[in-house]
C-alpha cells in the first residue's frame, strides 16, 4: 500500500455536484482539497479510504491516485504506468482489470489505452513477485486510466458498486432519482431536522429517505461493503474503527418531521419498504394523495422534490398543467421554501415565478436545474413542531 500519511484520494462527482462534494470531504477534516470537473481530490491518510467511503453521501466513488503524468504517445503511456508502485500496491493474486477514457488527447483509442497499462501493470509487478503469470483470483483492483488533454492519471476503485448503492432501494420507480443526487438536492437546500420536509413526487422515496439518513446523521455506506475493505494492506482495524464512528455519530432518536406523497399508491408502497430497508420508516409519514391536495398546518416548512416532466406523464398538457398546479400551491404556502428538480424548460414560466435561485445539475444524462425559492426565515424561537 501506498505510505500511510501521504495517499492522494479522488472523490468522483456528477457534474454541477463538485462544489457540494468538496464541502462534504472538509467536513471529514480533510483540508488539502482540490476541486476540478467531475472531480474533487484531497491528500489523506489511508483511513480515509474507509471513512469516505462510508460518510459520502453525493460522490459517485472514490478512486485512489496513483500517478499522473503527460502521455503523448503508447511508449510513454507504458513506461510511466510501469514505473509506478505498482508492487506496492496490488498483492500477487489481485484482479486488476483496466478501465479508459480519453478526451482531447492524442491517444483517443481507448481499448489500446487499456491495454497498454494493463501490460505495463504486469511488467512491473513481474520483479518484485517473481512470477510471468498472474491468476488474478483475489481482491478487486479496478484500474482506470483517464486521459484529458493527454495527461494521464491513472487511479484504482476502492469504492466497488458506486457509492448511490446505500442497500436500501430493492425496487425503483422508472424514472429513479440517485441517492447521491438526493442527497444533493437537501444540503443544497440547507435542510435540518427542526424544519418540516414534503416531497409531494416522492416516488420510491429517495429525497424523504435521503433527509432521514441526513437528519439522524447515519452515515450512508455504513449497511453496505466495499471492494477495498478486501485489500490486505488496509488494516481491518482501520474499517472496524470507521464502521463504529458511523455507529458512535448516529442520532437514532432525532425528532423529524418528513412527508412523502404520490399520486400512484404502489410507489408509496415501495416507498414504505424502501425506508423500512434503510432503517427510518418510523421518521417518514408517506401518503397516497395527489398533489393537487398538498396541504400544511406547519407555518413554515420546505418542499424538496423531481416533479414529473415526461417520463411518467404521457402528454405536454399534462406537463403544463401540473406546474400551473404547483404555482398555485406556491401562493397558498407563501411561507414555505420550494426547491425542484425538473428538465422542463419553461417551469417558471408555467409556475408565474422567478426562482430566487437555480442550479444546472444532470439527473443521468439529462440536463435539469433547480429551482430554489426562498421562503421567508422563521421567527428565531418558532418551533415546526
Amino acid at each position: 500500500m501506498c505510505p500511510v500519511s501521504n495517499i492522494d484520494l479522488i472523490a468522483t462527482a456528477t457534474f454541477g455536484l463538485e462544489a457540494v462534494v468538496a464541502e462534504e470531504v472538509k467536513n471529514l477534516g480533510y483540508r488539502e482539497v482540490k476541486v476540478e470537473n467531475g472531480k474533487v481530490t484531497f491528500s489523506a491518510d489511508e483511513s480515509a479510504i474507509c471513512r469516505t467511503n462510508l460518510w459520502l453521501r453525493c460522490a459517485d466513488r472514490v478512486r485512489l491516485k496513483v500517478g499522473e503524468f503527460e502521455a503523448l504517445s503508447f511508449d510513454e503511456l507504458f513506461e510511466k504506468t510501469k514505473a509506478l508502485p505498482w508492487a506496492d500496491i496490488l498483492p500477487a493474486d489481485a484482479a486488476f482489470p483496466v478501465d479508459g477514457k480519453s478526451v482531447q488527447s492524442k491517444l483517443f483509442s481507448i481499448s489500446d489505452c487499456q491495454a497498454i497499462v494493463k501490460k505495463a501493470v504486469v511488467e512491473s509487478m513481474k520483479k518484485r513477485h517473481r512470477t510471468s503469470w498472474f491468476e488474478e483470483k483475489g481482491p478487486l483492483y479496478r484500474i482506470e486510466v483517464a486521459l484529458l488533454k493527454d495527461i494521464a492519471t491513472i487511479t484504482i476503485d476502492t469504492s466497488g458498486p458506486g457509492l448511490h448503492k446505500r442497500g436500501y432501494r430493492a425496487v425503483a420507480s422508472e424514472a429513479p432519482l440517485k441517492e447521491t443526487l438526493a442527497a444533493a438536492l437537501i444540503l443544497l437546500a440547507r435542510w435540518n431536522p427542526s424544519i418540516t420536509l414534503i416531497d409531494p413526487f416522492c416516488g420510491s422515496g429517495t429525497i424523504p429517505i435521503e433527509a432521514a439518513l441526513i437528519g439522524m446523521n447515519l452515515a450512508p455506506g455504513m449497511n453496505r461493503e466495499f471492494a477495498s475493505e478486501k485489500w490486505p494492506a488496509i488494516p481491518r482495524q482501520l474499517w472496524h474503527d470507521a464502521r463504529r464512528e458511523t455507529h458512535d455519530k448516529a442520532e437514532y432518536e432525532r425528532p423529524m418531521e418528513i412527508s412523502g406523497t404520490d399520486i400512484e399508491s404502489n410507489l408509496v408502497s415501495i416507498a414504505r419498504r424502501n425506508a423500512s430497508e434503510a432503517g427510518v420508516d418510523d421518521k417518514i409519514h408517506f401518503q397516497a394523495r395527489p398533489f393537487s391536495e398538498l396541504s400544511s398546518k406547519k407555518k413554515f416548512g420546505k418542499i424538496i422534490c423531481n416533479p414529473p416532466y415526461g417520463e411518467r406523464l404521457s402528454s405536454e398538457d399534462e406537463v403544463k398543467e401540473l406546474y400551473k398546479t404547483m404555482g398555485a400551491k406556491f401562493k397558498e404556502l407563501d411561507t414555505w421554501s420550494f426547491y425542484v428538480l425538473t428538465g422542463y424548460e419553461a417551469f417558471e414560466t408555467l409556475i408565474g415565478k422567478r426562482a430566487s435561485k437555480r442550479r444546472k445539475l444532470y439527473h443521468g444524462n439529462i440536463k435539469t436545474h433547480y429551482y430554489q425559492y426562498f421562503g421567508p426565515r422563521p421567527p428565531r424561537r418558532s418551533h415546526n413542531f
